[in-house]
Parts: C-alpha cells; sequence; structure tokens
C-alpha cells in the first residue's frame, strides 16, 4: 500500500499524511527566539564586589525617652521639661553622630495637639529620626459562634476559664 503514489487509479481516497510546513514554522520561530535570547544571557557585569568581615559592629543604638502623660506633661529621659523648653533641650542631641532616635511614649488621653507640637520642636532641633512607642494589644476583630464579630481579646476570655473556675 503505498501513500503517495503517481498512480491516478485510486484518487478519490483520502491521504493519510501528516502536514509539516506548520511543524516547520514553529520550529523555524523558536530557533529565531533562542538565537536573540541566548546571547543576552551570556552578558553580564563584571564588578569588583567589597570584602565584608563577618563580626558585628558593635554600637549602642543611643535612644532619648520622652514621654508625655494624661495632663500634657513633657519628660525626656525622665527629666520634667516645659514645653517651651523642649527645642533647646533637644538641640544638643541633633549633633551627635550617629543621630539618637527621638521615642515618644504618649498617654491614650494625650491631646493630639501637644503631640504635633512635640514632633514640630523635635524637628526644629534638628533630629530626624522619630519613633512611636506603643503596647500592642487585641485589636482584631474575631467572628463569634453566630457569625457576629466580637473584639479578640473578649473571644480569647470567653474561650479559656478563669483558673479559680
Amino acid at each position: 500500500m503505498a501513500f503517495g503514489s503517481f498512480d491516478n487509479r485510486n484518487s478519490g481516497s483520502a491521504l493519510s499524511e501528516i502536514n509539516m510546513v506548520p511543524l516547520i514554522d514553529v520550529m523555524l520561530v523558536l530557533l529565531v527566539i533562542f538565537l536573540i535570547t541566548a546571547p543576552l544571557l551570556s552578558h553580564s557585569i563584571k564588578i569588583q564586589l567589597p570584602q565584608a568581615t563577618s563580626e558585628p559592629v558593635q554600637q549602642d543604638p543611643k535612644t532619648i525617652d520622652l514621654a508625655i502623660d494624661a495632663e500634657g506633661q513633657i519628660f525626656v529621659n525622665e527629666q520634667p521639661v516645659a514645653m517651651e523648653d523642649l527645642t533647646a533641650t533637644l538641640a544638643p542631641y541633633s549633633k551627635d553622630e550617629p543621630q539618637p532616635e527621638l521615642r515618644i511614649r504618649a498617654d491614650t488621653e494625650t491631646r493630639y495637639e501637644t503631640l504635633a507640637q512635640v514632633m514640630s520642636r523635635s524637628k526644629a532641633s534638628g533630629l530626624t529620626r522619630l519613633g512611636f512607642i506603643t503596647r500592642p494589644g487585641p485589636t482584631t476583630k474575631v467572628a463569634g459562634q453566630d457569625g457576629e464579630a466580637k473584639d479578640g481579646a473578649a473571644t480569647q476570655q470567653e474561650a479559656e476559664p478563669a483558673p479559680g473556675q
């Protein structure tokens, strides 16, 4: 049984052969893509990387603790300071190298106006590193058994019985 013959006797029968033209087209496209991308993969920039020692640098991080209580009184490193004197008190710290971080601890009842003034005066003194100290609390909402959103602390207390029970 010949698939491709010059014989015209069975011209009405279907030819069973694979058309190779689309496969050759795909192969040529892939060949062109690989010819273009292969040189790009081998080019690299040669640089001299610096060598580092594995010993950590012993440097104490310097911090300034600034506390504000509910009445608006300001304490710098546990020493009371008036709002008017805050810029002058913090100015010498701004000249230190590396510059220390100002850590602000504010009472939850502290007015926002007081915090804004403290931040403004610390910037005026030349300090650029500022951080807030907060206490982590259960602020996530957890869906209860009835589908109602509850506070995370209340859910934890309901799940764990008290030590005396």
